[in-house]
């Protein structure tokens, strides 16, 4: 009798043993459709065995063995045992969640097959020259076409109308279609062993010396090796990329590419498709459909992509001829997923890059502390870029303004404001960064000082005067704005503080005929928003840019050259030790948008601490200096990179209940008597949620092993305590506190 061990979504962390019949071929990482209990479900094989532990009659069958997709790679299935172990997590539910959802259900999979287009006789006769100049989309798509057949995801790079405008060739008689269907099995070809392979690289842009280094320190790389790229903002790192991706792709092999926000993916894919314009690249993203992500995954899983860009969850893309990964802004919390799988994208891919024996880099202007301590003692090899590519562009000047000795209004300064008006006769851009969307954080009475609280949270609920709304942030709770105080009644209400749309309005009335565009999660909610907005500001469209950190990242725009940041402050004297780190990343990140091209840039901070070392630091461009001091501080502390954590958080309706779970939790541990550091039970930072009391434990050792020991001897002490009415969970490594 043949055995087989099955990986389901189920929150045990165990695999279930089934009999297969005689005479079907089973293999490991199988999808397979199992009963459980009442139920059919989707299961992945992990193992096969001889024999099994349980009795013989209670042992069921496997009622369907899915054919319709390959199996996944025993280097997948190792790697989603890694994180479950690591991270604490059900090893079925880490695997299934790695999966597209298209592949979690018993429904056929269908390979769709990929269309490819071509010029038809007709279209290969036309001359482009008598072609309607007006139809400028339509000549590039002739012109692309005539050099060969390109997929539709090639042809997106020439514009965002390509598919309406491919429809009219079509039609026309122009341009034909052609079905290319994709292998129903993965290649098996390592990375290095594939031979050369030929493709169209446009080699545009010469490569500084820095650049150069860079590029050669990982091709030269045998195995795996981590890099650290440190590049202020403006040195080429997206064209040290470019070059390696070259290398590994003239060798056969396949780069994955992460990314920390889906806003990144769309300029970044046609960047990298205009200059590898032959190669298939594919994207992963939760902006895709199912069909599309199951899709682009398969040509991942066959060695159809040669290129995979993605955000945290391609890290789990099947990549048989993986020869490079590269984390784009490794410092990003965003690859730290804060649900279910708490897993940290660009620990797992340093991972994964050592288990397959391939170099990653790691690319930041402000890279983490502890990457950066990492590079420093030697785990990580340190690049540096430390010049802007452009040799016209020039690091921008940065200045403070003391918000205590000037005139503001409604949050900018008069200063501010003048030197935006210059910007505006110079026909040049500027951008107001505030980190908080909505009208203003707070409606507040004049009277007795009531303040707008929301009902479910322990925050307060934010001001959006466009649809006269009072909403929470943390739990989507809203309600129309008050006539009167409820506490009160006085009618004397007003806003406190500023977020975008009050800095929008204070800017329209100032300058009233500027073109203005905010740029936040409320003006973004449609697909295709931010693609239309950056066309915008690219086409010079846009005189004053108001947004949030969607507009920090990665982003270049050539007519930028001031930058003013309203109200950082507040993360001075926050309780989250990593809240200056991240405020100087996100001061780095915002700031480098000015001066890209050949322009002048400038940076002014509006700040009543100008004096602060955090300012002083990034006056001075010093990121050293101010992470030298960071990491002394950390030491002191016995924070991380020093310290290793973990955070058991509890929440519930009952708050007796959730300190009396996370109490037996801490008496359970220290029972224990490992060599770990068992802090007290506390509020988290926000005590109250959606009406669920939120509290946490915090469990720390010097050492990662120790740690994971004592982890792994403890959870199912958790698993036994009582915890009915709770919710409860264990993240290690934790960012958010």
């Amino acid at each position: 009798m043949q055995i087989v061990r099955v990986a389901m979504d189920i929150p045990l962390s165990t695999l279930f043993d089934y009999t297969v019949a005689e005479g079907i071929a089973i293999a490991i990482g199988q999808r397979v459709i199992v009963p459980f209990g009442r139920r059919q479900m989707v299961g992945v094989v992990m193992e096969c065995a001889a024999t099994t532990e349980m009795a013989q009659e209670r042992i069921k069958p496997v009622e369907r063995v899915l054919h319709d997709s390959a199996p996944l790679s025993a280097g997948l299935l190792d790697l989603l045992r890694f994180c479950s172990d690591y991270y604490r997590y059900p090893i079925g539910q880490t695997v299934l969640s790695a999966l597209p959802v298209r592949l979690r259900s018993d429904k056929p999979v269908i390979s769709k097959p990929v269309l490819s287009y071509r010029l038809s006789a007709n279209g290969a006769a036309l001359d482009l020259d008598s072609f309607p100049k007006r139809k400028v989309v339509q000549r590039r798509i002739l012109a692309k076409l005539a050099e060969q057949p390109c997929n539709l995801a090639q042809l997106k790079a020439l514009s965002a109308t390509v598919g309406k405008q491919l429809r009219a060739l079509e039609e026309e008689g122009w341009v034909e279609s052609v079905v290319l269907p994709i292998a129903l099995s993965p290649s098996t070809s390592p990375a290095s062993g594939r031979g050369e392979q030929k493709h169209t690289f446009d080699n545009a842009h010469t490569l500084t010396g820095e650049q150069q280094q860079a590029v050669d320190a990982v091709t030269a790389a045998q195995g795996y090796a981590c890099f650290l790229l440190h590049g202020i903002t403006g040195s080429g790192k997206t064209e040290v990329y470019v070059h390696l991706m070259h290398d590994v792709l003239q060798r056969g092999g396949q780069v994955l590419l992460l990314v920390p926000e889906i806003n990144l993916t769309p300029q970044l894919e046609n960047y990298f498709r205009s200059r590898f314009p032959d190669v298939n690249l594919v994207s992963l993203h939760s902006g895709l459909s199912e069909g599309e992500r199951l899709h682009n995954w398969q040509q991942a899983q066959f060695g159809a992509a040669q290129i995979v860009l993605g955000t945290r969850l391609s890290v789990f893309a099947e990549l048989p001829g993986l020869a490079l990964i590269i984390v784009d802004e490794e410092h990003d919390s965003s690859y730290k997923q804060q649900e279910g799988l708490r897993y940290s994208a660009r620990d797992v891919a340093i991972f994964r890059a050592n288990q397959h024996g391939v170099p990653i880099v790691l690319g930041s202007a402000t890279p983490s502390l502890e990457s950066y301590h990492n590079a420093q003692n030697g785990r990580y090899r340190m690049l540096k870029l430390t010049g802007r590519a452009l040799a016209a562009a020039r690091l921008p000047e940065v200045r403070s303004i003391n918000t205590n000795q000037t005139v503001m209004h409604h949050g900018i300064s008069e200063n501010l404001l003048r030197e935006i008006g210059l910007r505006i006769a110079r026909k040049e851009q500027s951008l107001l960064f505030i980190n908080r969307r909505g009208y203003a954080p707070v409606l507040m009475c004049g009277g007795c000082g009531w303040l707008s609280g929301c009902k479910n949270c322990a925050g307060k609920m934010v001001l959006h005067l466009n649809d006269k709304r009072l909403r929470c942030h943390h739990c989507g709770y809203q309600l129309h704005v008050p006539n009167a105080c409820p506490s009160c009644g006085n009618a004397d209400l007003h806003p406190v503080g500023s977020g975008t749309q009050r800095v929008e309005s204070v800017l329209q009335e100032r300058f009233p005929e500027a073109r203005i565009l905010r740029v936040d999660r409320d003006s973004t909610r449609n697909k295709r928003a931010w693609q239309t907005m950056r066309e915008q500001i690219h086409a010079n469209e846009v005189d004053i840019l108001v947004g949030t950190q969607m507009l920090a990242k990665g982003h270049d725009f050539p007519a930028l050259t001031l930058v003013g940041v309203l109200n950082p402050d507040s993360a001075l004297y926050s309780s989250d030790f990593r809240a200056a780190e991240k405020l100087f990343a996100q001061l780095v990140q915002v700031a480098g948008r000015a001066g890209r091209a050949d322009k002048p840039g400038e940076v002014v901070i509006q700040t009543a601490f100008p004096d602060h070392p955090l300012y002083r630091a990034l006056q001075t461009h010093d990121f050293e200096s101010w992470s030298v001091s960071q990491l002394a501080e950390r030491q002191m502390a016995g924070f991380p990179p020093f310290m290793y954590q973990a955070m058991l958080r509890a929440e519930g309706k009952i708050e007796t209940e959730v300190y009396a779970y996370l109490n037996r939790a801490r008496a359970a541990a220290v029972e224990l008597r490992r060599a770990v550091e068992i802090l007290g039970v506390v509020p988290a930072a926000l005590p109250r949620r959606a009406n669920h009391i939120r509290a946490q434990l915090l469990i720390q050792s010097a050492k990662r092993r120790d740690l994971q020991q004592f982890l792994r001897a403890w959870q199912p002490l958790l698993d036994a305590l009582p915890a009915q009415k709770l919710r409860w969970s264990l993240d290690i490594d934790p960012l958010e506190f």
